[in-house]
């Protein structure tokens, strides 16, 4: 079996295996005609409920995420099925139990992180990074949102590292954990109730801060729109916001700013000539 001939069966590409392709191509092992069949079944597969982007992990880099809220249990575990195929890692997002369930049920190294609603399936290890995300949660309360960044950015290949129950509450928590906050490449802060925190650690270190307002508090807080403000007012520079109880997108921007850290320097224009 060739390399090409196991990722034919995959309704994805990834950049390996178009790498392949093109190999066997130009080696004058696979024929053209068969090339083109292949690359014209790339871009995206249609069901009857949804249209699933089988060319968003050699176009971004990562496989298309699902978004379980709204579905029904069949639906999330038929596109999570479909993206399976590929051989690369699955995340699915607000995730019912009862979806959960079918999943489970189909793919037995699937796991259901309850708290932050989401189930993954881990099929292509990683070494781990060696620079991290910081994942910073104000309170038990914000846990899910946090827990929902951490795995996201777990399942896209990068290190994190907890500090969870740091508000500013009890300020001397946070600074017990300078060393680790200074340390982390980008830092996914997540709060409610007031939202300070993030500007707090934006203060602290010289890496990004990714803010992520939670639905927690009390009447006036109004379902976290009293920390997105906050926080979009922050004062300390190097702070971006995401979305209230948004803890998958500021995974996922983490991951990519961590990615970006841990790549080598390059020599470009170190002894060029033009």
């Amino acid at each position: 079996m060739t390399p090409w001939s196991g990722a034919r069966r995959s309704k994805s590409l990834t950049t390996q295996a178009l790498q392949e392709l093109l190999e066997q191509v130009a080696g004058g092992r696979l024929p053209v005609s068969a090339a083109m069949e292949r690359l014209a079944k790339l871009p995206f597969e249609q069901l009857d409920f949804a249209c699933i982007d089988h060319h968003r992990a050699l176009r971004c880099g990562h496989p298309e995420v699902i978004f379980g809220q709204g579905k029904t249990p069949e639906q999330v575990e038929q596109i999570f099925a479909r993206l399976a195929e590929s051989g690369e890692n699955v995340l699915a997002t607000r995730v019912a139990p009862e979806a959960a369930d079918r999943v489970l049920r189909r793919f037995q190294r699937a796991e259901y992180h309850a708290l932050a609603r989401v189930v993954a399936l881990r099929q292509r290890e990683t070494p781990p990074t060696a620079g991290f995300v910081a994942i910073v949660c104000a309170g038990s309360s914000d846990l899910s949102v946090a827990e929902e960044a951490r795995i996201t950015a777990e399942v896209m290949g990068q290190s994190t590292r907890a500090l969870y129950d740091v508000g500013v509450a009890g300020l001397h928590r946070l600074l017990a954990r300078s060393d680790d906050l200074r340390q982390a490449n980008v830092l996914v802060v997540v709060a409610g109730m007031e939202g300070a925190l993030p500007s707090v650690v934006g203060g602290l270190v010289k890496a990004p801060v990714i803010a992520v307002p939670t639905s927690i508090g009390y009447g006036a807080s109004y379902h976290g729109l009293a920390a997105l403000l906050a926080m979009l007012n922050s004062c300390a520079s190097g702070v971006s916001v995401v979305n209230i109880d948004n803890g998958f997108g500021a995974g996922y921007q983490a991951a990519l700013i961590n990615a970006l850290a841990e790549r080598e320097p390059t020599a470009t224009g170190q002894g060029d000539t033009q």
